[in-house]
């Protein structure tokens, strides 16, 4: 990585620990929907939940890592989470699935916006390395999006 500035590098690291935060509470909710969702179309939403509730928990790793590549630290624990994150909770066990669909897609949404904002920080530390690997991230978000906009139709 480039050497461009504590401030550059500082960016990216909250950049990098906010979509962390936001992958691993976007987790959460996602096993949550797909343990109560119930309903006509519980087997198709049941197993898309799941579907997409593994394909977040595998970035999560990948983020971890280059923060700390980077020579910094991850996020430590569910309160650390708690305070970073743009994904609200959701307690509410009788959801309905058309509004667990609609949640899930607004939440995926903001995630997409925190990992445009890991995408330009990484442009301005000259991080090439989480530029790269980014892209890959945004891609898997906005099929999320798409996927559960097309449900909720």
């Amino acid at each position: 990585m480039a050497d461009t500035g504590s401030n550059s590098k500082k960016a990216l690291v909250e950049a990098l620990n906010g979509a962390l935060a936001d992958h691993l509470a976007l987790y959460v909710k996602t096993k949550n929907f797909h343990w109560h969702v119930a309903g006509p179309r519980f087997r198709d939403l049941h197993l898309m939940f799941d579907e997409q509730a593994a394909q977040i928990i595998g970035v999560t790793d990948a983020i971890g890592e280059r923060v700390r590549k980077n020579d910094e630290f991850t996020v430590t624990s569910i309160g650390n989470i708690g305070k970073l994150t743009n994904i609200a909770n959701q307690d509410d066990v009788t959801i309905t699935p058309d509004d667990m669909v609609a949640e899930l897609r607004d939440d995926n949404r903001k995630l997409l916006k925190r990992l445009e904002e890991v995408k330009s920080t990484s442009e301005a530390a000259g991080d090439n390395a989480t530029n790269g690997v980014v892209d890959d991230w945004i891609d898997l978000a906005e099929e999320r999006v798409w996927f559960l906009n097309q449900t909720s139709k």
